[in-house]
């Protein structure tokens, strides 16, 4: 299973930070098993949404120098209210800190009633693929193109060059 967690970005600054929601609907499959009679957002999936918040924001404002980005290490989590279906959470990240193929991030998510989901502060590493030889450098083009078309769906009606 695949989880693409983010729906839509609702503004973004280079470097800086990036605004996104996801919408979450009863049909996600996660959440037949958490928990069935009282489906919530695992905690892990909210802060997986702000991981790739981050993600995109750091493949924008790099022009995808670092088209695969893994989590690290994450330092001071915070989670607050349930996530319920049918409810939108609104997640904000800022870009605290970039050396090299390595960036710092704080988050917060809240419901769409103005309650904190979850914060926390991460550090995400990212690589390229072309280092690993011809076929290296093909997947590489292959994902930066997939992640640029991913990325004009996400934005919708944001223009690719920043904020409304």
């Amino acid at each position: 299973m695949r989880f693409h967690l983010i729906d839509r970005i609702e503004g973004w600054e280079a470097g800086k930070s990036l605004k996104a929601s996801k919408f979450l609907a009863l049909g996600e499959e996660y959440l037949a098993d958490h928990f069935p009679k009282f489906p919530i957002m695992p905690g892990v999936l909210m802060l997986q949404a702000c991981v790739e918040a981050a993600s995109w924001l750091w493949r924008a404002t790099t022009n995808y120098q670092h088209p695969v980005i893994v989590l690290r290490e994450v330092k001071q989590i915070k989670y607050g209210t349930f996530m319920q279906p049918g409810r939108r959470m609104d997640v904000t990240v800022e870009l605290t800190n970039l050396e090299g193929d390595t960036a710092t991030f704080k988050a917060k998510a809240t419901n769409d009633a103005g309650q904190q989901t979850v914060a926390a502060q991460f550090i995400l590493h990212g690589y390229g693929l072309a280092a690993r030889g011809a076929a290296g450098a093909a997947a590489e083009a292959k994902l930066v193109e997939q992640c640029k078309a991913h990325w004009a769906l996400l934005l919708g009606e944001l223009s690719a060059s920043g904020a409304r």
